[in-house]
């Protein structure tokens, strides 16, 4: 399994991930032997606060390290008209008489609370390669769909402003 990634995801959890190596890492690992220092390690809550963090930011360096190695990359040139990765799209939802504005983004950058919603979720893979105009059907589940229409297309490019997701 992979994950389709922009050259620009691949740079920043690059970036991060050396970050995460040579300065947080080695921050973490002195501060669980201070801590330790602390003595009795059985009631010793300096000492657990900083194991959770070295290994949280152990778990973060595995699942970097898994995320580029297994990543595809991809190259952003969608039709132009057409709904694709990066571009800002107006949705119309005709049940609920309300528009929402989303940006179509990589699975790593996804946070639906910012309009961001990833082009693998079931709004991003019903509108990609859709037209202003385009009714389409949005299925959550078989139990749960709904009705869209797009309304407008702003293309998009991918910037690094856009931060990859922290899990």
């Amino acid at each position: 399994m992979y994950d389709e990634l922009t050259q620009v995801d691949i740079d920043k959890m690059k970036a991060e991930l050396e970050h995460r190596r040579l300065e947080l890492r080695p921050k973490l690992i002195e501060d669980v032997q201070t801590a330790r220092a602390f003595g009795d390690l059985s009631e010793n809550y300096e000492y657990k606060v900083a194991k959770q963090e070295k290994n949280r930011n152990e778990s973060r360096i595995r699942y970097l390290e898994r995320m580029i190695a297994t990543a595809k990359v991809i190259e952003v040139n969608e039709k132009e008209g057409t709904v694709g990765l990066f571009d800002h799209v107006a949705l119309y939802n005709e049940k609920l008489g309300k528009e929402q504005n989303i940006q179509l983004v990589t699975t790593l950058r996804q946070n639906a609370l910012k309009g961001l919603i990833s082009k693998e979720s079931p709004v991003g893979k019903a509108i990609l390669g859709k037209k202003v105009g385009d009714r389409v059907e949005i299925v959550v589940s078989p139990e749960m769909k709904y009705t869209v229409e797009i309304r407008s297309i702003t293309p998009g490019e991918d910037d690094a402003s856009l931060e990859i997701s922290s899990y």
